[in-house]
């Protein structure tokens, strides 16, 4: 597949269709994990760093993102609130802030080792979580614990928009409903992306082409949000999520060894 020469002119993408091929199925990973199939967040985040680059891939994903999140609160607006997110907001402002300069001071293949190792903790955090619930609903009563999870959140979002799991652990220390945890989630989520908005273009990685980019895969991820709904209704989701798991270990590895 060649692209079209305006294409290469105005976005990302270059002469290699694998950047267009890799870049299309981590939009549509976008669209799955707004839908509820939460495993394919991670899996964008590699993605992304492999067809833009790791610093690149950050700028770009945040408006996908951003749309996402505003689909996703429309759709559960009715559960949760606002108010819900209160305690975690401060300290993800500050973590945004110590990402934003972290951000700032590493190059390139930093960054793709740093998203890389970032990606593979989260993954264990995940394992660690699943093994050992309770073990963390004791470790929430303690005062600290959402300002750790919120300062946790903010670093690693801005690093790398893979602060899913960190997100995770928190609401179920609030015993929500479903209902509920999806609205507080998406109304997380879609305050603090537009608060990163600013610091990303600072940093020179939103600009121009990169929105343009994200206008050509636009498409992707709205197709991955119904696609999501359709296999929620027909497949069991922790095979898939398995699946994704593994495929998200590899891709993460091949980051940090490449």
């Amino acid at each position: 597949m060649i692209l079209p020469d305006w294409l290469q002119e105005h976005t990302l993408f270059t002469a290699d269709s694998r950047v267009f091929i890799l870049a299309s199925i981590a939009a549509v990973c976008i669209g799955l994990s707004k839908s509820g199939l939460s495993g394919t967040a991670t899996l964008n985040v590699v993605l992304m760093a492999q067809a833009f680059g790791a610093k690149a891939s950050v700028g770009l994903v945040l408006p996908l993102l951003i749309v996402a999140d505003i689909m996703g609160f429309f759709i559960n607006r009715k559960g949760g609130s606002w108010r819900r997110i209160l305690p975690m907001v401060p300290p993800a402002i500050i973590g945004v802030v110590i990402g934003y300069f972290l951000l700032g001071k590493i190059d390139n293949e930093a960054a793709r080792t740093v998203i890389g190792w970032l990606i593979i903790s989260l993954l264990a955090f995940h394992l660690l979580l699943n093994a050992r619930r309770q073990s963390f609903m004791v470790l929430t009563q303690h005062k600290v614990f959402s300002w750790s999870m919120g300062l946790c959140a903010g670093i690693v979002t801005m690093l790398a928009n893979a602060a899913g799991p960190v997100m995770t652990v928190y609401l179920l220390s609030q015993h929500l409903e479903k209902k509920d945890h999806l609205g507080v989630f998406s109304r997380f989520f879609l305050f603090i992306n537009l608060f990163k908005v600013p610091f990303s273009a600072d940093l020179g990685i939103i600009h121009p082409q990169s929105l343009m980019t994200n206008l050509v895969l636009l498409p992707f991820v709205i197709a991955g949000i119904l696609l999501g709904w359709q296999i929620l209704k027909r497949i069991p989701q922790k095979p898939f999520e398995w699946t994704l798991f593994v495929l998200t270990l590899i891709a993460a590895l091949w980051l940090v060894l490449a």
